[in-house]
């Protein structure tokens, strides 16, 4: 498993993309994917929604358990994936690409966002 350089890590296992024009894409990392096992159902926040970095902001649901999705910003998000909501199997078969969950525009970053190598080691993935 391999978490991609280019982004940064939650301690809850969300990865966050680098903002373009103040905006960051989110979703679950692949060791969270592969935790929860077969997702199939996910309640995401809706576009307008204001969020809190590393408070609750939806849910996934998988044949393992309920989790909660937290936010790894705080923000407004911009655009909810709908093509997750339609097949929630794509947070397991493409985290970090197809199965990202939503798009913030980011008015706060934490200071405790981990680099890929940082993540890997907290993970153990």
């Amino acid at each position: 498993m391999s978490n991609p350089q280019k982004l940064r890590y939650s301690k809850e296992h969300e990865w966050l993309s680098v903002a373009e024009d103040g905006v960051s894409t989110v979703g679950i990392t692949e060791h969270a994917a592969n935790a929860l096992g077969d997702v199939v159902y996910v309640q995401l926040p809706e576009v307008g929604d204001t969020v809190t970095a590393g408070e609750t902001c939806g849910e996934l649901e998988s044949t393992k358990s309920v989790s909660d999705l937290y936010a790894p910003v705080t923000g407004e998000i911009v655009e909810a994936n709908q093509d997750v909501v339609d097949d929630p199997s794509l947070v397991n078969s493409a985290p970090f690409e197809g199965g990202w969950l939503f798009k913030v525009r980011v008015t706060e970053e934490p200071a405790d966002l981990l680099s890929a190598d940082e993540y890997t080691e907290f993970s153990g993935s």
